[in-house]
């Protein structure tokens, strides 16, 4: 994540944003369902939520709310990012947006919508508002921004759950392009680190995907499994157990 001028790679504001886009996109393929009749609301404004909303609006979204510290904005009909972010550059905050109302943080994770994604602070979906998610699909952007319990509420509910590790870690796989351009001396187009994470992005969620309907569990389950199964792999190779 360092500057441009200081070895940093272009692409990485954006990344984790555009992770959490790639594995929405993702999923509703896989769903079979057109990102022009899915409605979206996005909990957290800042780096990580605003680039997931934009570009899902530029795909054909409808993001029907969208909140920041300071509160919400609801709109039916959908919101204009493109106008919002024009706004919030003069106003900092979603407050106050014309032709929405205003809803709080809280309210916004209980929207009826299709997809929704919590972009914000960590434990936020739990057991006492998890049997209120009216969502069908959850896209974690924020790190842990649902406790166990109600993992198991929303899995009662059949409400499907992307975990934050695999739908956050856009950032954090442009971080590693940063360590390999850093390493060759050598620095790419922005278009080429879009190209290079779509495809690790797209890569990971196959695996996951596959790895879910061969053991008959959730999203989480599927991500842990791959992820244990690596680092077991790799210690079996290098010889450390027998």
């Amino acid at each position: 994540g360092k500057p441009i001028s200081l070895g940093g790679s272009l692409g990485r504001r954006e990344a984790t944003g555009r992770g959490v886009m790639f594995t929405a996109l993702n999923l509703l393929k896989v769903l079979n369902k057109d990102i022009s009749k899915i409605s979206i609301a996005v909990q957290g404004f800042g780096n990580v939520g605003s680039i997931a909303a934009q570009l899902l609006y530029e795909q054909g979204a409808k993001i029907v709310a969208v909140s920041d510290v300071k509160g919400g904005i609801y709109c039916k009909n959908g919101i204009n990012i493109h106008e919002l972010l024009k706004y919030i550059e003069k106003n900092r905050f979603v407050k106050g947006f014309p032709g929405t109302e205003e809803i709080t943080n809280e309210a916004l994770l209980e929207i009826d919508c299709d997809m929704l994604i919590p972009a914000a602070l960590e434990n936020q979906i739990t057991e006492k508002n998890a049997d209120k998610i009216k969502a069908k699909f959850i896209v974690e952007g924020a790190n842990g921004p649902t406790t166990p319990p109600a993992d198991d509420i929303l899995n009662s509910k059949g409400i499907i759950v992307i975990p934050d590790i695999l739908a956050n870690a856009g950032g954090v796989v442009v971080s590693y392009f940063e360590w390999v351009q850093g390493n060759q001396e050598y620095f790419w187009t922005e278009e080429d680190v879009n190209t290079k994470l779509k495809h690790i992005m797209d890569a990971a969620f196959s695996n996951i995907q596959s790895t879910k309907e061969k053991y008959k569990v959730d999203y989480r389950k599927a991500a842990y499994i791959v992820a244990v199964g690596r680092v077991a792999e790799a210690m079996k190779c290098r010889g450390i157990y027998p």
